[in-house]
Protein backbone atom coordinates (compact mmCIF):
# COMPACT_ATOMS: atom_id res chain seq x y z
CA UNK A 1 0.00 0.00 0.00
CA UNK A 2 1.28 3.42 -0.96
CA UNK A 3 1.39 6.29 1.53
CA UNK A 4 -0.82 9.05 0.15
CA UNK A 5 0.89 11.95 1.91
CA UNK A 6 4.28 11.42 0.26
CA UNK A 7 5.13 12.48 -3.29
CA UNK A 8 7.47 10.62 -5.68
CA UNK A 9 10.47 12.25 -4.00
CA UNK A 10 9.22 11.06 -0.57
CA UNK A 11 8.44 14.61 0.50
CA UNK A 12 5.26 15.49 2.39
CA UNK A 13 2.35 16.53 0.21
CA UNK A 14 -1.33 17.23 0.69
CA UNK A 15 -3.51 14.73 -1.18
CA UNK A 16 -5.29 16.12 -4.25
CA UNK A 17 -9.01 15.50 -3.70
CA UNK A 18 -10.23 17.64 -6.60
CA UNK A 19 -11.39 14.64 -8.66
CA UNK A 20 -13.18 12.90 -5.77
CA UNK A 21 -16.96 12.85 -5.49
CA UNK A 22 -18.75 14.64 -2.68
CA UNK A 23 -20.35 12.01 -0.46
CA UNK A 24 -21.78 11.79 3.05
CA UNK A 25 -19.04 10.88 5.51
CA UNK A 26 -19.32 9.98 9.17
CA UNK A 27 -16.83 8.88 11.78
CA UNK A 28 -17.13 7.96 15.44
CA UNK A 29 -14.09 7.86 17.73
CA UNK A 30 -13.74 7.41 21.47
CA UNK A 31 -11.21 7.39 24.28
CA UNK A 32 -11.00 6.97 28.05
CA UNK A 33 -9.53 8.93 30.93
CA UNK A 34 -8.97 7.05 34.21
CA UNK A 35 -8.52 8.89 37.48
CA UNK A 36 -8.67 8.73 41.26
CA UNK A 37 -12.00 8.44 43.04
CA UNK A 38 -11.66 12.04 44.29
CA UNK A 39 -11.09 13.40 40.77
CA UNK A 40 -13.95 11.29 39.40
CA UNK A 41 -16.35 12.66 42.03
CA UNK A 42 -15.28 16.22 41.20
CA UNK A 43 -15.87 15.59 37.49
CA UNK A 44 -19.30 14.05 37.95
CA UNK A 45 -20.48 16.47 40.64
CA UNK A 46 -19.09 19.54 38.82
CA UNK A 47 -17.02 20.58 41.83
CA UNK A 48 -13.70 21.20 40.07
CA UNK A 49 -12.01 24.55 40.60
CA UNK A 50 -12.44 25.43 36.90
CA UNK A 51 -16.20 24.81 36.63
CA UNK A 52 -18.28 22.12 34.94
CA UNK A 53 -15.76 19.56 33.72
CA UNK A 54 -18.01 17.51 31.46
CA UNK A 55 -19.73 20.48 29.81
CA UNK A 56 -16.38 22.16 29.15
CA UNK A 57 -15.00 18.90 27.71
CA UNK A 58 -17.95 18.69 25.30
CA UNK A 59 -17.32 22.23 24.06
CA UNK A 60 -13.57 21.55 23.79
CA UNK A 61 -14.18 18.36 21.78
CA UNK A 62 -16.38 20.28 19.35
CA UNK A 63 -13.77 23.03 19.02
CA UNK A 64 -11.00 20.46 18.56
CA UNK A 65 -12.89 18.73 15.76
CA UNK A 66 -13.45 22.05 14.00
CA UNK A 67 -9.74 23.00 14.25
CA UNK A 68 -8.30 19.69 12.99
CA UNK A 69 -6.93 21.05 9.72
CA UNK A 70 -4.99 23.69 11.68
CA UNK A 71 -3.46 21.06 13.99
CA UNK A 72 -2.78 18.10 11.66
CA UNK A 73 -0.61 19.32 8.76
CA UNK A 74 -2.03 17.25 5.89
CA UNK A 75 -5.72 17.40 6.84
CA UNK A 76 -8.03 19.29 4.50
CA UNK A 77 -10.29 21.99 5.95
CA UNK A 78 -13.82 20.56 5.94
CA UNK A 79 -17.30 22.01 6.14
CA UNK A 80 -18.58 19.93 9.03
CA UNK A 81 -22.34 19.37 9.18
CA UNK A 82 -22.60 17.81 12.63
CA UNK A 83 -20.54 17.08 15.73
CA UNK A 84 -22.05 15.14 18.61
CA UNK A 85 -20.13 14.45 21.82
CA UNK A 86 -21.14 11.86 24.38
CA UNK A 87 -19.65 11.36 27.82
CA UNK A 88 -20.10 8.12 29.76
CA UNK A 89 -18.88 7.99 33.37
CA UNK A 90 -17.86 4.61 34.82
CA UNK A 91 -18.09 4.85 38.64
CA UNK A 92 -16.65 1.35 39.14
CA UNK A 93 -13.43 2.15 37.27
CA UNK A 94 -13.34 5.89 38.09
CA UNK A 95 -13.09 6.63 34.38
CA UNK A 96 -14.88 8.67 31.75
CA UNK A 97 -15.32 7.59 28.15
CA UNK A 98 -15.68 10.43 25.66
CA UNK A 99 -17.00 9.78 22.16
CA UNK A 100 -17.24 12.09 19.15
CA UNK A 101 -19.40 11.61 16.05
CA UNK A 102 -18.56 13.88 13.09
CA UNK A 103 -20.52 14.14 9.85
CA UNK A 104 -19.96 16.06 6.62
CA UNK A 105 -20.72 16.10 2.92
CA UNK A 106 -17.27 16.20 1.37
CA UNK A 107 -14.45 14.76 -0.69
CA UNK A 108 -12.47 13.41 2.24
CA UNK A 109 -13.33 11.63 5.48
CA UNK A 110 -13.84 12.97 8.99
CA UNK A 111 -11.89 10.33 10.93
CA UNK A 112 -9.18 12.78 11.97
CA UNK A 113 -11.80 15.30 13.10
CA UNK A 114 -13.43 12.69 15.33
CA UNK A 115 -10.08 11.54 16.75
CA UNK A 116 -8.90 15.12 17.34
CA UNK A 117 -12.16 15.96 19.08
CA UNK A 118 -11.73 12.98 21.42
CA UNK A 119 -8.12 13.92 22.18
CA UNK A 120 -8.90 17.57 22.94
CA UNK A 121 -11.96 16.65 25.03
CA UNK A 122 -9.95 14.21 27.16
CA UNK A 123 -7.04 16.64 27.51
CA UNK A 124 -9.53 19.24 28.74
CA UNK A 125 -10.78 16.86 31.42
CA UNK A 126 -7.15 16.28 32.46
CA UNK A 127 -6.48 20.03 32.57
CA UNK A 128 -9.54 20.72 34.68
CA UNK A 129 -8.80 17.96 37.20
CA UNK A 130 -4.99 18.02 37.40
CA UNK A 131 -5.07 19.97 40.67
CA UNK A 132 -6.73 16.91 42.23
CA UNK A 133 -4.98 14.09 40.35
CA UNK A 134 -1.87 14.42 38.19
CA UNK A 135 -1.69 10.64 37.68
CA UNK A 136 -4.73 10.44 35.38
CA UNK A 137 -4.25 8.23 32.31
CA UNK A 138 -5.68 8.92 28.86
CA UNK A 139 -6.00 5.72 26.83
CA UNK A 140 -7.76 3.78 24.11
CA UNK A 141 -8.23 6.69 21.70
CA UNK A 142 -9.37 4.99 18.52
CA UNK A 143 -11.66 5.13 15.54
CA UNK A 144 -14.75 3.05 16.31
CA UNK A 145 -16.50 3.36 12.96
CA UNK A 146 -16.67 5.29 9.71
CA UNK A 147 -18.88 5.36 6.66
CA UNK A 148 -18.61 6.85 3.19
CA UNK A 149 -15.74 7.40 0.82
CA UNK A 150 -13.62 5.25 -1.45
CA UNK A 151 -12.22 3.03 1.31
CA UNK A 152 -15.71 1.95 2.36
CA UNK A 153 -17.18 1.39 5.77
CA UNK A 154 -15.29 0.36 8.88
CA UNK A 155 -16.36 -0.81 12.31
CA UNK A 156 -14.19 -1.80 15.27
CA UNK A 157 -15.49 -4.90 17.02
CA UNK A 158 -14.02 -6.03 20.36
CA UNK A 159 -10.80 -4.09 19.74
CA UNK A 160 -10.36 -5.67 16.30
CA UNK A 161 -10.81 -3.71 13.11
CA UNK A 162 -13.21 -5.14 10.56
CA UNK A 163 -14.65 -3.97 7.28
CA UNK A 164 -18.39 -3.98 6.80
CA UNK A 165 -19.47 -5.35 3.45
CA UNK A 166 -22.81 -3.57 3.66
CA UNK A 167 -22.84 0.22 3.82
CA UNK A 168 -26.42 0.02 5.08
CA UNK A 169 -25.35 -1.98 8.17
CA UNK A 170 -22.57 0.47 9.02
CA UNK A 171 -24.76 3.51 8.45
CA UNK A 172 -27.46 2.03 10.65
CA UNK A 173 -24.86 1.45 13.37
CA UNK A 174 -23.59 5.03 13.15
CA UNK A 175 -27.10 6.42 13.09
CA UNK A 176 -28.11 4.37 16.15
CA UNK A 177 -25.03 5.65 18.04
CA UNK A 178 -25.85 9.23 17.06
CA UNK A 179 -29.53 8.70 17.88
CA UNK A 180 -28.59 7.24 21.27
CA UNK A 181 -26.33 10.21 21.97
CA UNK A 182 -29.04 12.61 20.82
CA UNK A 183 -31.53 10.97 23.19
CA UNK A 184 -29.09 11.47 26.05
CA UNK A 185 -28.63 15.12 25.00
CA UNK A 186 -32.41 15.60 25.14
CA UNK A 187 -32.57 14.10 28.64
CA UNK A 188 -29.73 16.33 29.84
CA UNK A 189 -31.38 19.50 28.63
Amino acid sequence: MELTHLNKQNNPTMVDVSNKDITTREAYASGVISMSEQAFEAAINHTGKKGSITQTAIIAAIMGSKKTSELIPMCHPLMINKINVDITPNPTKHSITLGVLVKCEGKTGVEMEALTGVSIGLLTIYDMLKAIDKSMVISDICLQSKSGGKSGDYKRIHSKATRKSSKKDSKTSLESKASSSHSEDSKNG
